[in-house]
């Protein structure tokens, strides 16, 4: 449940962090950060929450080093990636090596997660088979 229960704290706090930026935008008609916005509503809050909802759903999927290794580049790589790009939005690229890596650890992480669903998945489609 570790797992589960951070992705969906974490999918939670992300949806408010991407709600506030939005209202701060439309009040200040300042639109340069929308792809941050973006990002965070859907690699915060879509793809957390469906991680976290993934995992209950499919409890023996969230125990091991697999898991563990999937939450950690997905939140190491959120966290890097947004400031990351918000700097290099305002015309400040100085992570821009820092905002490379994030993406690939959240390309990575992906990855984990489709292996992850694919032998949580398996195992049920074989105990229904029998």
């Amino acid at each position: 449940m570790f797992v589960s229960n951070n992705f969906l704290r974490l999918g939670v706090l992300s949806a408010l962090v991407g709600m506030s930026l939005g209202v701060w935008m439309g009040a200040n008609q300042d639109f340069v950060l929308r792809p941050v916005h973006a990002h965070i509503n859907l690699l915060g809050f879509a793809s957390m929450m469906l991680f976290g909802l993934f995992y209950r759903v499919f409890p023996a999927a969230g125990r091991g080093w697999l898991p563990m290794a999937h939450f950690a580049l997905s939140v190491l790589g959120f966290l890097i990636l947004m400031p990351s790009l918000t700097l290099m939005l305002l015309q400040k690229p100085l992570f821009l090596p820092a905002m490379i890596a994030s993406e690939i650890m959240l390309v990575l992480s992906m990855l984990l997660f489709v292996i992850i669903v694919f032998m949580a998945t398996m195992k049920k489609d074989q105990a229904v088979a029998q």
